[in-house]
């Protein structure tokens, strides 16, 4: 390039990991819209024959976003609250006490966790990219790479926000694909 010519502009395609990135936050989004505003009553609600509440999935939601990306991806300790939590005598912890706990403290461990995995994901992905490796290794001795988690991570979020979804809709009646443009969280 001569002293003459402008600068080239940056690519306007994304790369991969800022399309995974972006794909799992607008998840979240949809999970956070889904499952935001409301009271005790409204995240203890159940329907059908399912004992799954929406405080329940946001709390399990928050567990999933520790065990898969800090855990699992980054190599991290689980941290406050899971790491004083036996689950072997109580594997349903999270879904029993997010419908218990508070709504503001229920709301606040899943974005906690949520902003911790965000950070972990871009040091990994700096450190390893996509196709290195996770910290976990299966039984069988096959480690998934970065990419391999963060499609994990997509599915997980994809799967609650469905089950989100219907028990929105029982609760207030809020239906739609995606959060409102002005959705904040």
């Amino acid at each position: 390039m001569t002293e003459h010519e402008p600068p080239s502009a940056p690519s306007a395609v994304p790369t991969e990991a800022e399309s995974l990135q972006s794909v799992l936050e607008r998840n979240r989004r949809t999970f956070a819209w889904k499952t935001s505003g409301l009271d005790e009553n409204g995240l203890r609600a159940t329907t059908a024959a399912s004992s799954m509440t929406l405080g329940g999935l946001v709390k399990h939601v928050a567990l999933v976003e520790a065990d898969w990306l800090a855990v699992k991806l980054a190599g991290q300790e689980y941290g406050s609250p899971w790491d004083a939590v036996d689950f072997d005598a109580d594997p349903d912890w999270e879904w029993r006490t997010g419908a218990q706990d508070p709504p503001a403290e229920v709301y606040a461990l899943w974005q906690r966790a949520a902003e911790r995995s965000r950070e972990l994901v871009a040091e990994v992905i700096d450190k390893r990219g996509l196709d290195g490796p996770s910290s976990l290794t299966w039984p069988d001795g096959r480690t998934p790479t970065v990419r391999d988690m963060l499609l994990d991570m997509i599915e997980e979020y994809a799967r609650h926000t469905g089950h989100a979804d219907i028990l929105r809709e029982a609760v207030d009646g809020r239906v739609g694909e995606g959060a409102p443009e002005d959705f904040t969280f």
